[in-house]
């Protein structure tokens, strides 16, 4: 099943990034994009996601350094970017897959596009890592560990019933008995054009 294969190489990606754990590091993605496409997405997009959680602990420090914030918040804004793109070529990967399929004459479009359901599963693992790390820290009170272990449960739920819906969406537009569209995401804040204050710089 994909569903199977992606959340294996989300927490491959997870558990790299943590053997450094450092927002600064260097990203090799071990797939070759020629030979496996698909895995090379899922790889590049978990990471960016990873790295991006880790900014978002960082600028939540009280004590930061408000350049130092301005620096950072732009490096989420490239990194919220670089996310959407990944969402864009995930799904183009898939309209490719699909495009001999001739949708039903009462086929439906899903409520999101299959890579903004596997852009969900990666935030997910992520979720998933780090309530585990809280469910098992050992200077923590049982209270805060059975707290968080309870969080995990529903989180590992989660992820079975998000992991089923992925894979039947698949297998229904494959079937067609849905169809895909993608929608490029028009983001505004980014666009000198769009942008009320980029374009009064100009």
């Amino acid at each position: 099943m994909f569903s199977e294969k992606a959340n294996k190489i989300f927490q491959d990606v997870i558990e790299k990034y943590h053997v450094e754990n450092t927002v600064d590091q260097s990203f090799s993605n071990p797939y070759n994009k020629d030979s496996h496409l698909l895995e090379h997405l899922l790889y590049r997009k978990s990471w960016i996601d990873t790295v991006q959680w880790h900014y978002e602990d960082i600028i939540r420090d009280p004590q930061i350094d408000p350049v130092a914030a301005l620096k950072l918040k732009r490096q989420i804004d490239a990194s919220n970017q670089d996310r959407t793109d990944m969402v864009e070529y995930i799904d183009s990967y898939f309209l490719e897959k699909y495009n001999h399929v001739k949708p039903k004459a009462n086929a439906t479009i899903n409520t999101e596009s299959p890579a903004w359901g596997i852009d969900r599963l990666s935030i997910l693992a992520l979720k998933v890592y780090h309530m585990n790390e809280e469910a098992t820290r050992t200077d923590a009170t049982d209270a805060h560990l059975a707290a968080c272990q309870t969080k995990l449960n529903v989180l590992l739920e989660q992820r079975v019933d998000l992991s089923t819906a992925i894979d039947t969406l698949l297998a229904d537009i494959e079937k067609g008995d849905k169809y895909m569209k993608v929608y490029k995401q028009m983001k505004m804040y980014n666009d000198d054009e769009l942008n009320p204050v980029l374009r009064s710089q100009k």
